[in-house]
């Protein structure tokens, strides 16, 4: 290996692994732990994870997910619909109607077209995961590297993986897991809230709670004291109150 390590420690292992039709050498090194320097006064921020941005902040800033993302399953689309006509093709060649499901057990030949389709579509797919990877990770070391105290709520991972398109926005599982690791590292603290704690609904100026509110209403007005609130960064300062509560020692949840 011609490259030199970006870290200095004692080489553990390194181990080859495959993407798509690219090779990588993951290396592990052992290095001494960062000691962590926390601030008397703690920044605290609650972050509201949504479909419509990949991240609200209760500062009122929206980090939205990068163009190329969307560039990519676009392209991904198209080509994933390219190779469904080979295919068809391929089961007319082979004897089949169109339309017609693959036996099983039948092989169907494929020609060096489809092969460099599929190679193409294995391509793709790993830049997906890389883009979205790697707007994750910046966004959660911004986070540590920003606050001291970071409030996310415990969304419901299972149920959103059933709706496909809100499963496609939302990488919460991977949000929470480096938001902690990072945290620890730090000497910072995730206050995990409940699930049912209705941070959406309830007006973060009065602590009025609307009965109800549809996935599709995105801003609401408060009956009781009339602010204009965004759903999402209205969520999000209500998160960050509830971190305010644990960090004092209160109630983190209010009934």
């Amino acid at each position: 290996m011609h490259e030199t390590l970006r870290f200095v420690g004692k080489v553990v292992e390194g181990t080859i692994s495959r993407t798509a039709d690219r090779w990588f050498l993951s290396i592990t090194v052992e290095i001494p732990d960062r000691h962590s320097v926390r601030r008397e006064n703690q920044a605290v921020v609650g972050v509201d994870v949504g479909a419509s941005a990949l991240a609200t902040l209760s500062t009122g800033e929206k980090v939205v997910g990068p163009k190329a993302y969307a560039a990519t399953l676009k392209k991904l689309r198209h080509v994933s619909q390219h190779f469904s006509r080979q295919m068809e093709a391929a089961k007319v060649r082979a004897g089949l109607k169109p339309g017609e499901p693959i036996p099983k057990g039948m092989r169907i030949p494929r020609s060096e077209t489809m092969r460099k389709t599929q190679r193409r579509i294995a391509r793709l797919h790993a830049r997906i995961a890389n883009i979205r990877a790697n707007t994750l990770h910046q966004l959660t070391t911004d986070l540590v590297e920003r606050f001291d105290v970071i409030a996310i709520e415990d969304l419901n991972v299972a149920g959103m993986l059933k709706n496909h398109p809100l499963a496609r926005s939302i990488a919460f599982g991977a949000f929470r897991r480096q938001l902690e690791y990072k945290a620890a590292q730090r000497g910072k603290m995730v206050v995990v809230v409940s699930r049912w704690y209705p941070s959406s609904k309830t007006c973060s100026s009065c602590g009025y709670k609307l009965p109800k509110m549809p996935l599709a209403m995105r801003e609401w007005t408060c009956p009781e004291c009339h602010t204009r609130h965004d759903r999402d960064v209205n969520a999000a300062i209500n998160l960050r109150r509830v971190a305010e509560s644990s960090v004092r020692g209160s109630s983190p949840v209010p009934a």
